[in-house]
């Protein structure tokens, strides 16, 4: 079993990046393996909207989005991640899930039977990204877990946040309980 984190925050040492590693945690202590992508550490182009992106092999991009996808696409569970900017997703987020409009178009839907939707505001807006969120990851049969964290400043300290903490750990556990529980019954 195999959970892939995608974080749409710029901020490494921020309230959404450390979400992601407390959840992480708690699956790999559960003997789940993980894999965390930070996507501002990484090329990724805008989605050019060919008319005729069915007809391609491959994306006609060449950057970082067509790896990442595949691995998003082959996990057993998914963790997306996002601070609110603007009332909404990051303009990282943003960028993937537009580019995973090639993937669908190939039919090559992702497997996940789980996904942790994170998302993290100083004021408001995490309901409306969450829900941003919940459009990228439907599926018929999947699982869903929620974090709608509100940090306070920016630049206040992250491991401060203790609430948002607990319920990224035990989104981590229930994703493992999820998992694991499915591959115990197949």
């Amino acid at each position: 079993m195999k959970v892939v984190a995608i974080g749409g925050s710029p901020r490494l040492q921020g309230h959404t990046n450390y979400l992601i590693d407390q959840a992480l945690n708690e699956l790999a202590s559960r003997g789940v393996e993980t894999e965390k992508i930070v996507l501002n550490e990484h090329k990724i182009g805008f989605c050019q909207a060919h008319l005729n992106c069915a007809s391609f092999s491959e994306c006609q991009q060449k950057d970082d989005a067509c790896w990442i996808l595949e691995k998003f696409r082959q996990a057993d569970g998914v963790i997306i991640a996002s601070p609110v900017y603007f009332g909404s997703i990051s303009a990282q987020i943003k960028a993937f899930m537009d580019r995973s409009f090639f993937i669908y178009m190939h039919g090559k839907r992702p497997q996940a039977k789980c996904a942790g939707l994170i998302a993290v505001a100083g004021r408001g807006g995490a309901e409306e990204t969450l829900k941003e969120l919940r459009k990228f990851v439907r599926a018929p049969d999947i699982k869903v877990f929620t974090i709608a964290g509100y940090s306070g400043r920016p630049d206040a300290d992250p491991k401060n946040q203790v609430e948002l903490i607990k319920q990224a750990k035990d989104m981590g556990r229930q994703m493992a309980d999820a998992l694991l529980g499915e591959a115990v019954r197949t």
